[in-house]
């Protein structure tokens, strides 16, 4: 991606260049290496010359987006957090009968691997060798798998949480992965892994950051008797009034209610949702967050990622809702709830910035609902 103004048509191919450098060297079944591609943005680049072509930059995109004067009555402020401090409870438990079953798929995870010697840089067919899970699975005690979920939750966590002995949380942690890895809360698709302790040992270990996840998920829930949002000291709370100009060629649209002056819409689906929303008698503003730097981080299968919610709308009782568009649900879309429901009720706990709310559309024709029981709740 170009960052700064190009002069130079042979820097411009330096560029390019530099993005076509392989970045692996992995083999296909053909024995030909897998094949990459670049995308290039910003760079006024012609690669073959052909008749009627330009060898000048492309033309500017149409419409520039930016906060209007004339919209500054419908601007919207939110708390710009960092991240959430938690104290926990001196004595760790679950309530299994409120856990949500976790469901693994044979099928998703990877039951056969092959081992093979690499010469010049591909596998050597000929010293193929299979690795023999089921062996892998007999070697290692259940006991074993669970001692090491729990060291990695305990590990993965910030030390100023825990409050208390530390290695009295380990051990406890250790016997409530027990009680869930011991119950029916792991549901295997799969009848023939259930019956099969092996194998479900197995599908557990492959599984284990999935394990780990739903886990820790249940037991910050259930043990958590303090939520401290952590803010940021340069910009703690930001606004629509921050948004910078930038420009799009994509479709957009100009609702009355958003200090904006256009909403970009991606799709039909979307343009309905912000048309319902602009169009609600509960609304009094709303934004979509689109460069607006709203993000929510959260933790999904050990690693840390950050997550924009689609729409901040206020309504007309003061409160704000946040609001999520999604077609189909999967297990990070749940994740991401989870985390998003823990920073609403941050900031409701610490009572400065007036009540949070989150909600989900899954269909344009449940959104009016969901907006008025966030303004009657």
């Amino acid at each position: 991606m170009g960052l700064r103004a190009f002069s130079s048509q042979l820097l411009c191919e330096q560029v390019v260049g530099r993005g076509l450098r392989r970045t692996s060297y992995d083999v296909g079944k053909d024995g030909l290496f897998e094949p990459e591609y670049v995308n290039i943005f910003g760079v006024p680049f012609t690669f073959l010359p052909h008749e009627g072509g330009s060898d000048g930059p492309p033309p500017p995109p149409k419409t520039r987006i930016e906060p209007v004067k004339e919209k500054a009555e419908h601007k919207i402020s939110f708390p710009n957090i960092l991240r959430i401090d938690h104290v926990y409870k001196p004595q760790l438990s679950i309530n299994l009968e409120k856990v949500i079953p976790l469901e693994l798929d044979p099928y998703e995870s990877i039951t056969e691997a092959e081992l093979a010697a690499i010469i010049a840089g591909k596998p050597n067919p000929a010293a193929l060798t299979e690795i023999d899970l089921k062996e892998i699975g007999e070697k290692f005690r259940l006991q074993s798998i669970i001692f090491r979920i729990a060291s990695t939750i305990y590990n993965s966590e910030k030390k100023p949480d825990w409050k208390g002995s530390k290695e009295l949380f380990l051990i406890q942690l250790i016997g409530i992965i027990e009680q869930f890895i011991y119950s029916d809360k792991i549901r295997i698709k799969n009848p023939l892994f259930n019956q099969d302790e092996v194998r479900k040992k197995i599908l557990i270990m492959l599984n284990m950051n999935k394990v780990i996840q739903h886990i820790w998920n249940e037991i910050r829930a259930e043990n958590t008797t303090q939520l401290t949002p952590v803010f940021d000291k340069e910009h703690p709370i930001r606004s629509t009034a921050d948004v910078r100009t930038w420009w799009t060629s994509k479709p957009c649209e100009d609702f009355k209610k958003t200090h904006i002056n256009f909403t970009v819409v991606d799709n039909t689906w979307e343009f309905l949702e912000a048309k319902t929303i602009n169009e609600s008698t509960v609304v009094e503003s709303f934004v979509k967050n689109h460069h607006l730097g709203f993000a929510i981080l959260y933790n999904y299968q050990g690693v840390i990622r950050r997550y924009f919610p689609d729409f901040i709308i206020k309504l007309k009782n003061g409160a704000h809702l946040i609001l999520e568009t999604k077609g189909q649900d999967s297990e990070q879309n749940k994740t991401k709830r989870a985390f998003l429901d823990e920073w609403c009720r941050a900031v409701n706990q610490h009572g400065g910035f007036g009540k949070w709310s989150w909600a989900v559309s899954f269909n344009p024709n449940d959104l009016e609902k969901l907006l008025h029981d966030a303004n009657n709740y």
